[in-house]
């Protein structure tokens, strides 16, 4: 990494631990932040082709609050499930796996494609108290004006796949196709804190375990949504959308927030799918009033 990091001090004053626990025949490596008696615990999981680090700016604005954030299998410091595709019904047994293990009955948060997982997962009975989803992915992919560039997205995974190992994994792994995506989601105009957005996906968008894993795993982040698992879905929850988010437009994350039992939807000016980097103080505030919820406490 080389752009300074705008939450620097906030995360130096956060407890940090790293810890490893077997899930699905694999060892998933996890993040403990924060104080371990505390009374409240979030598991939070992050997006596709992210790791946990993604979700550190975030977890800064929760002081007192216990945060576990693992590496999804075959993201960061954590390998691929071993002998199976990494289809949505893998990481939900995943999920539930590790919940089950470090933390049962947290509270649960996802970002992006883990607001997939973590909605398939509480609708399948995975107990928690509450959910938060956060960039939510509230329709199909491949529905609307940016179904096309899903498909194009979808024959960049497959060729990258398809190709000789070495040209493929050069692909997947390109520095330009990497920057084009960072710059596409950044609406930021500050320059600091645009070069901070760059230099973490520079740093952290290509450390996924292989090809195969990462196709499967794209394939999975378009195959499904939110709106599938809404309605079975009873506990509170908390959406926090972005007004300009080219993945799931506004109008969706509202349409997508009637369709569950007892939602709250809070909308972000002024920042798209980078609500994590850009505007992590007031997505920290917007769960800190949520958990003051007498209905969402629960077990934590």
């Amino acid at each position: 990494m080389s752009a300074p990091q705008p939450y620097a001090d906030l995360l130096a004053a956060t407890p940090v631990v790293r810890r490893e626990v077997p899930v699905g025949g694999a060892v998933t490596a996890y993040w403990e932040y924060g104080p371990s008696d505390a009374e409240t615990t979030v598991i939070a999981v992050h997006g596709f082709r992210g790791e946990h680090h993604g979700l550190e700016p975030v977890v800064a604005h929760l002081p007192g609050i216990r945060v576990i954030s693992p590496d999804l299998p075959g993201f960061g410091e954590t390998p691929p499930l071993p002998g199976i595709e990494h289809d949505l019904a893998a990481y939900v047994k995943w999920l539930r796996g590790f919940v089950d293990a470090v933390a049962p009955g947290a509270i649960i948060l996802g970002h992006s494609f883990g607001s997939i997982v973590v909605s398939a997962a509480v609708a399948e009975g995975m107990p928690a108290p509450c959910v938060i989803l956060v960039n939510p992915i509230g329709a199909p992919a491949l529905e609307g004006p940016r179904g096309i560039l899903t498909r194009l997205a979808i024959f960049y995974y497959w060729a990258g796949a398809r190709l000789p190992a070495r040209l493929g994994d050069a692909l997947l792994r390109n520095k330009v196709i990497v920057r084009v995506m960072s710059v596409s989601m950044a609406k930021t105009k500050d320059p600091e804190l645009r070069a901070f957005i760059h230099d973490q996906h520079d740093t952290y968008f290509s450390r996924f375990a292989d090809r195969d894993m990462l196709r499967d795993a794209f394939v999975t982040s378009v195959s499904h949504d939110v709106s599938e698992f809404a309605a079975r879905i009873v506990q509170p929850t908390l959406l926090i959308a972005a007004e300009r988010d080219d993945i799931t437009p506004i109008e969706a994350e509202r349409r997508l927030a009637q369709l569950f039992a007892d939602a709250e939807l809070v909308e972000i000016p002024n920042v798209g799918h980078l609500i994590h980097y850009e505007t992590p103080a007031v997505a920290a505030e917007a769960i800190r009033r949520f958990l003051d919820r007498p209905d969402a406490s629960g077990t934590r």
